[in-house]
């Protein structure tokens, strides 16, 4: 099928298809469907691939988790490109977050919405899917703050304040501002340790 353009089903709205739900989802990868190897994650009931990780993309990543693993302690858990369980129909895999301390540090469930402390998403050749379709979704089930490393304008863009599908509170931070978590007052991370 050709990723540039819609669907021919898209065509025709009136026709029935079936969207997959998290069990779905979950026996497609117990039957062998969905291997580890799949880098996908489940968005309004349909399986999208995620794009491939280039270099910067990882070295922000890693950088987040170097920088705030030790400043955290205690008072978060660090996360990175696990799933986020928005709904039955939504289970993206953001690049990294910083969840409320929980004694079973998430084995028994994936965290929810109401976990997340700070959700972080990467963007280089992935800005306007994760602008686009993931920050509304993020918005929808009020994930309360969502920054977008955007390694592409060497800027992080700060959102806040979920209503609907959008966030009321946007800010930008370049090389030399500071960054502070709302929900970890005190943390302060620059700019630059993120960005690299």
């Amino acid at each position: 099928m050709d990723g540039d353009r819609p669907g021919l089903l898209e065509r025709l709205p009136e026709v029935r298809r079936h969207k997959l739900d998290i069990r779905g989802y979950y026996r497609m990868a117990e039957a062998g469907i969905l291997t580890r190897d799949d880098r996908v994650e489940l968005i309004e009931g349909e399986i999208v691939d995620m794009v491939p990780i280039g270099s910067p993309h990882s070295a922000a990543v890693n950088g987040l988790i170097a920088v705030l693993a030790s400043a955290v302690q205690g008072r978060a858990t660090v996360t990175a490109q696990s799933p986020l369980r928005l709904s039955d129909a939504s289970e993206p895999r953001p690049d990294f977050m910083l969840l409320k301390p929980r004694a079973d540090v998430y084995r028994s469930a994936h965290p929810t919405p109401a976990d997340v402390l700070l959700l972080v998403e990467v963007a280089q050749s992935s800005l306007a899917y994760d602008r686009q379709v993931k920050l509304p979704l993020y918005a929808r089930h009020k994930v309360p703050e969502v920054w977008i490393v955007n390694l592409g304008e060497d800027v992080v863009e700060v959102y806040r304040e979920p209503k609907d599908e959008a966030y009321l509170a946007t800010t930008l931070a370049a090389r030399g501002d500071m960054l502070e978590p709302a929900a970890l007052p005190g943390l302060r991370i620059a700019v630059t340790e993120v960005i690299g």
